[in-house]
């Protein structure tokens, strides 16, 4: 009895085994035809990345970035060739399957990557509108310094400070982003007081004509001296002028060159840089400073030393 169960197990694994094999060798040319197209797509997709990575390093410029699409682009052709074979065995159900898994398992990768996602996102948005590159000198979120690296997630800034600064390209995208080199020049503004007792329009000629002898100083004929207020010990004026930027001469150093420079010639063209003044009024109502007090002190005190010098004395009987 058990004899005959063995060799009816048996039978039905002959059985099965047959019907594998004369199924592989009738699909036998659909599964090399499927590796072919596989073999195909891959060469393909190899061509095409590298001839597509060239084409976005001369119009990108970010290699990070031409990486990237490069790659993504790769593996799009790869998944097409092998949805192409798996279809072509006559998998369709196993094609759908597939597409609808790797449909939920992106949105769940999404879903947990948010954050990382979004910064990628953005990185590939900023490679592509391209507002600043390395060397230039940028402000944003509190952070003003110069870019020494752009990768795909964050961007590395140096501060003046000589810190290394890591920003994630979102915030560089969603908030206000100042360039400072883009334009390649940069205006100085110094403020300047002088006394009320001078001349604000001698005092801007002054200023202007003196200013403008520096060689980092460019767009002579934009440096302008305006009269800013009324402060409490001067008149404030505003100095603006243009530099080449980033240049031989930084910011700071023109700055400082151009305070320095001011105050001596206006000191050359007897023009006071006045220091706060105060005065001293007293009595309820104002009207009587220190020095009035003062002179008055001295009279009365003369007065009395007159009186006691030179007694008058008046008997009466």
């Amino acid at each position: 009895m058990e004899l005959l169960k063995i060799e009816k197990f048996w039978s039905l694994i002959n059985d099965k085994l047959e019907r594998w094999l004369e199924a592989g060798i009738k699909h036998l040319p659909n599964f090399v035809v499927a590796i072919l197209i596989a073999i195909i797509f891959s060469v393909i997709a190899n061509i095409a990345g590298k001839t597509l990575k060239k084409v976005l390093l001369k119009t990108l410029e970010s290699p990070q970035i031409a990486g990237l699409l490069a790659s993504i682009f790769k593996m799009c052709v790869l998944i097409a060739g092998v949805f192409v074979a798996l279809d072509f065995l006559g998998l369709t159900g196993t094609v759908t399957s597939l597409l609808a898994g790797a449909g939920i398992v992106g949105l769940a990768i999404g879903f947990a990557f948010q954050d990382m996602t979004e910064n990628l996102i953005a990185g590939i948005a900023m490679g592509i509108r391209k507002p600043f590159q390395i060397g230039d000198v940028v402000a944003a979120d509190k952070v003003f310094g110069t870019v020494k690296t752009i990768n795909l997630r964050n961007t590395l800034v140096e501060t003046f400070f000589g810190q290394l600064e890591v920003i994630p390209n979102k915030i560089l995208f969603r908030n206000i982003l100042t360039n400072y080199s883009i334009n390649g020049v940069r205006r100085i503004e110094v403020p300047v007081g002088i006394s009320y007792a001078d001349d604000p329009e001698q005092a801007a000629e002054v200023i202007r004509e003196f200013i403008n002898q520096y060689d980092f100083v460019i767009r002579k004929e934009e440096t302008a001296v305006f009269a800013k207020d009324f402060g409490d010990s001067s008149v404030n004026l505003l100095l603006w002028f243009w530099i080449d930027y980033p240049g031989e001469v930084g910011f700071m150093q023109a700055r400082h060159q151009a305070v320095v420079g001011i105050k001596k010639a206006l000191e050359k063209a007897d023009i006071l840089i006045p220091f706060p003044i105060r005065t001293l009024d007293f009595g309820a109502k104002g009207g009587v400073n220190l020095d009035t007090m003062l002179q008055s002190d001295v009279t009365a005190v003369s007065s009395n030393k007159s009186n006691n010098d030179n007694p008058s004395v008046s008997d009466s009987n």
